[in-house]
């Protein structure tokens, strides 16, 4: 067989993104719409997650929505099963919903470190487990996981963001060796630094700023659009053989000390 270049588009594919309200996740939303899927916007508010597929909708894309809370097993099962069955498949699912918690680790709070387990590692377990259930029966389906470049670095004030993303980074792996087989890919997405409101804190400050430009190759932070052609491949055909890997776009960043 020959490469063909449709193999990239996803037309006919119908995308969860979850945490897509704001931020990298409603922009993930935006690419994948732009290469044809139709999108399913989810937050934990109703009215929100309509309100922004109605957006996305006078932009000209196709989408919809669908609200859960992450952290809520019992509430996520029912909204996706419920959602699968009188709206449609879930063929590709990209598990974006995350928090940050900054303190020095020796004065970290426990609930701190709660929270941050359950959302960004927790959450990714129970969402993608719930959606696989569907996708094992159909025999495909794309899962791509928002890793870190703290997958793999670590950084004063934020070692419980770390230890949850490079847990989610394994769990990708554990997809990968557990679902492979029924025609699922599992692959990791892992932003370098960029302009978001999650980061704003550090956008605002100089002195980090000029620190990361000297130290990302790129020499500047990311744009959240440079984002979505790594999404937009992970999500096609054009990776059917790609699976247990984390694509870091990171401007460099985990390339060189």
């Amino acid at each position: 067989m020959s490469f063909n270049i449709n193999s990239f588009k996803l037309e006919g594919r119908r995308a969860l993104i979850t945490g897509s309200g704001q931020g990298i996740g409603l922009e993930l939303a935006r690419g994948l719409g732009a290469a044809g899927a139709t999108v399913v916007i989810n937050t934990r508010n109703i009215d929100k997650s309509r309100a922004v597929a109605a957006q996305l909708r006078d932009e000209g894309l196709k989408a919809e929505s669908v609200a859960f809370d992450v952290t809520d097993r019992e509430q996520l099962l029912a909204a996706i099963n419920t959602f699968e069955s009188d709206v449609g498949a879930i063929d590709i699912l990209v598990n974006n919903a995350g928090i940050q918690r900054r303190a020095p680790l020796e004065d970290f709070s426990a609930s701190d470190w709660h929270d941050v387990m359950r959302t960004n590692l927790d959450g990714v377990f129970h969402v993608s487990q719930a959606v696989a259930r569907h996708m094992i029966a159909r025999g495909r389906g794309k899962i791509i996981n928002i890793c870190s470049v703290q997958s793999q670095l670590a950084r004063p004030t934020i070692a419980p963001y770390a230890a949850s993303k490079g847990a989610v980074k394994m769990l990708t792996k554990g997809m990968c060796a557990e679902w492979a087989r029924h025609g699922i890919q599992a692959n990791g997405l892992a932003p370098g630094y960029f302009a978001t409101e999650m980061n704003r804190a550090l956008v605002d400050n100089q002195e980090f700023s000029e620190w990361l430009c000297k130290r990302t190759p790129a020499g500047r932070w990311g744009r959240v659009d440079e984002l979505c052609g790594a999404a937009v491949f992970l999500a096609s055909p054009a990776s059917d053989f790609i699976n247990g890997q984390t694509l870091f776009v990171d401007g460099g960043l985990t390339s060189v000390v």
